[in-house]
């Protein structure tokens, strides 16, 4: 029998990590804390549909490299291409405007995904597997990572009619916690590790809307169910907060209000002055969400936190291992939580790979998973805390900066260095971020040189007048001094 992997969430960064194992050989068994999350009427733990997603590059590289052949493909299938944002405001006359800003001057997209749906493809593909077992309604409850042992409450309709639950031991060789930023791994790795943990709440909410398809009449382009581009993540910047939409296949929008809590709290306490807000602020959206609609999805849908989390190490010796939100939950203004840890998953198993050896024996796989997972832990710890504050500081770039003139300068010198002078490997971060696989902890330093070398370049030409001013006076003195002589 191969070694017993067992997986903790069945979200897609849980499930790909199956898959991973899955492909190796593992005898893997997936947990999840709710109902087999394909069923329409599983409540997420959010008690929303959340955000949409926008799969890139690394999430893209990290499915490419499962084994999978057609999974990819699969899942591609199933998004939408969005080729950059499109800011909405309105100008000094007071005309309504659509800004289009896209994302990458060599025409690369982000992939808009519906949650759900990905989730589906991934549990399906796994469910094809023969080593692959599922274990839904099975919260984690305690571990014993020493003994490699760890216990699960069960819930199903009889023990819930009945006010009591069942509770099973398991055992493992190792265990995978991708169980979201409340992660249970987490929390019972803490007891066997001496873990460094750092949590923030920063001060915004957010709510979920909607922008309904539009009826498709006989004989008309399927694409007219689209309100607004389908193509763009559409933002109406605020400089306090934004209001976002992300294009849905059926011809939906799903849309988020991202707002400091004092603004939550004055509307709360009358929203019939919603529409108002949304007038003054949002311009154009009360003409894709009637008022009435704007106001039941705010007094309805909850008012949600937006939390930061991150923690080192992630493992303990060779038993166990946390990924994803569990190991470094972030604000989603960079689109990168999921990607990131679905990264993890490709840079865990490609570090398991490079340690094991197939003729080893059970006590040296031992020993080798445990140097693999030091050096994860290592690796990975370094670029899961540069994501997390690239991803707080982009929510100031997309809530204002993104109408500001020095940001579209920089925005446009940067790309068109990376055209005309390729040789120089100029990008912009964002770029570098979302269409490469270069590590976020990189991508932060080149990004500050690169900085760096704008602003000694502008400084440069703007001083030059002034320097070649200074010479010539300073040549007029010195010859009108030798007349004086």
């Amino acid at each position: 029998m191969g070694q017993k992997t067992i997986v903790v969430g069945a979200g897609p960064v849980g499930a790909l990590a199956a898959l991973y194992a899955a492909q190796r050989g593992h005898e893997v068994e997936v947990y999840e804390l709710r109902s087999d999350l394909r069923d329409p009427s599983t409540t997420p733990l959010n008690f929303t549909k959340s955000i949409n997603l926008a799969l890139s590059e690394r999430g893209i590289n990290a499915i490419k490299c499962s084994g999978r052949a057609d999974l990819l493909e699969s899942i591609i299938g199933e998004t939408i291409p969005m080729r950059g944002r499109m800011i909405h405001g309105r100008d000094k006359s007071g005309e309504l405007y659509e800004q289009g800003q896209d994302y990458d001057i060599h025409g690369r997209t982000l992939y808009a995904a519906d949650r759900g749906g990905l989730n589906k493809i991934l549990l399906d593909e796994l469910e094809s597997l023969p080593n692959v077992k599922f274990f839904f309604n099975h919260k984690l409850t305690g571990a014993d990572f020493r003994k490699h042992t760890a216990w699960f409450e069960v819930t199903n309709k009889t023990t819930a009619s009945q006010g009591r639950h069942k509770e099973i031991e398991v055992n493992f060789d190792f265990l995978i916690g991708a169980d979201g930023a409340h992660s249970s791994t987490r929390y019972h790795l803490m007891k066997y590790t001496r873990m460094d943990y750092q949590q923030e709440y920063i001060d915004t909410l957010w709510c979920e809307f909607q922008i309904t398809a539009k009826p498709v009449k006989s004989g008309q382009d399927e694409n007219s169910r689209f309100s607004i581009s389908q193509h763009h993540l559409h933002i109406w910047p605020g400089k306090e907060f934004m209001f976002i939409a992300i294009p849905s296949l059926d011809g939906s929008f799903t849309c988020t209000l991202f707002m400091p809590s004092s603004h939550f709290s004055a509307l709360e306490s009358n929203p019939s002055t919603l529409p108002t807000f949304f007038n003054t602020h949002f311009p154009g959206v009360t003409s894709l969400i009637p008022p009435k609609d704007l106001i039941t999805s705010f007094t309805t849908n909850p008012h949600l936190p937006l939390l930061s989390i991150k923690c080192t190490p992630y493992h303990f010796l060779s038993s166990a291992v946390i990924l994803g939100d569990a190991a470094h939950a972030m604000v989603p203004f960079y689109g990168q939580g999921m990607n990131a840890g679905l990264e993890d998953v490709r840079f865990l198993f490609s570090i398991l790979d490079k340690h094991s050896s197939p003729n080893s024996d059970q006590e040296t796989d031992t020993k080798v998973r445990a140097t693999a997972l030091a050096e994860y832990s290592e690796f990975r710890t370094r670029d899961a805390h540069a994501i997390n504050d690239l991803a707080l500081q982009n929510y100031v770039e997309m809530r204002a900066s993104v109408v500001s003139p020095v940001y579209k300068g920089r925005k446009w010198l940067e790309e068109k260095l990376s055209v005309w002078v390729p040789s120089l490997g100029w990008a912009t971060r964002y770029s570098r971020v979302s269409f490469g696989n270069e590590r976020y902890s990189e991508v932060v330093e080149r990004s500050d040189r690169q900085g760096r070398l704008l602003v000694g370049w502008v400084l440069g030409v703007l001083g030059l007048p002034v320097v070649v001013g200074a010479v010539g006076v300073w040549w007029r003195l010195r010859r009108g001094g030798r007349g004086w002589r």
